[in-house]
């Protein structure tokens, strides 16, 4: 997926199977700066969560896009039964420094962080001969499972029909214990699209740092494909270590994403639950009608029992 005209990702990341965009390490080091504070990140949501959590009865929770932690951590503090996976190594050494230096405190010391990719992840978790795929409730199921960050959109639709988004859908489905519910977001694609630009609000990153983000659209046939973000990071604030990744005290790094419309995600993940569940969607955490233009759609999958 690199040329020598366009790139869709920085240099030094991974080119086959599910791609793992922080590779290189230093996208990995710019997305910590980038993601800035962590308590003032989740603060923006964690009520929201723990309400939700709370509210369908979850102890035990599966976050399948982990990165380096963030998300992970906040339910750990708040004595969830955490299982964290990402595919890039590079982001979860984050997490296993944080459940290091935190080991001697019981609920870090039973956090279970494990590299897996979407779409074998019932493989990856050896959970293949533990679940009943038909259905039915099975302890090894989770009462949650959340990728959050705008993280699925990660995953290229690579055959044009989107039968990867389709298996991984299907995968974190099987996952799901009946009655349990699924928490998934992705940016505002259908205001990207339709604008040509990205919100400017941010409801998960630190805005202190970012001087631009740059989008471009990809079209394939004329539907678009590919939405690349360059992120301009002021890295001049953060200390020597991080001098050697811009003598300018600027850094960009590009990272790609699917550009998933609100309506088609909803009938994905409708199709994955073989539409046994309640789908409600909610705009940077607020219920739609209380906000124009979000920056990030939340879609809360209701499993159905049985």
């Amino acid at each position: 997926m690199v040329d020598n005209v366009y790139r869709t990702r920085s240099l030094g990341t991974a080119a086959e199977g599910l791609p793992d965009q922080y590779a290189d390490g230093k996208a990995a080091k710019l997305w910590e700066i980038y993601v800035g504070d962590k308590n003032s990140r989740t603060e923006h949501y964690k009520k929201f969560l723990l309400n939700l959590l709370a509210k369908n009865g979850c102890k035990k929770i599966l976050d399948v896009a982990c990165g380096t932690g963030i998300d992970s951590v906040m339910l750990v503090e708040e004595g969830f039964n955490m299982t964290s996976v990402d595919a890039s190594d590079k982001m979860l050494k984050y997490a296993l420094k944080t459940r290091w230096n935190r080991r001697k405190e019981t609920n870090f010391d039973k956090w279970v962080i494990e590299e897996a990719n979407w779409l074998t992840l019932v493989e990856d978790l050896e959970l293949a001969d533990l679940l009943d795929i038909q259905g039915g409730s099975n302890k090894k199921r989770f009462d949650a499972l959340m990728c959050l960050g705008n993280s699925f959109a990660h995953l290229p639709d690579f055959h044009g029909d989107q039968r990867d988004q389709r298996q991984a859908f299907r995968n974190f489905a099987q996952c799901v214990e009946p009655g349990g519910i699924f928490i998934i977001d992705h940016r505002n694609y259908d205001y990207i699209l339709d604008t040509g630009k990205t919100p400017s609000k941010n409801i998960y990153y630190n805005s202190h740092c970012v001087s631009d983000i740059q989008t471009s659209v990809l079209y394939k046939n004329g539907s678009p494909s590919l939405i690349t973000l360059d992120y301009m990071i002021d890295v001049t604030k953060f200390g020597k270590s991080f001098a050697n990744l811009a003598d300018d005290g600027k850094n960009r790094f590009r990272l790609s994403y699917h550009p998933h419309r609100l309506d088609s995600f909803k009938e994905l993940l409708m199709e994955a639950f073989d539409h046994k569940c309640k789908i409600t969607v909610f705009g940077d955490f607020k219920p739609l009608g209380e906000i124009q233009d979000p920056a990030f759609y939340i879609h809360v999958v209701e499993k159905f029992k049985d």
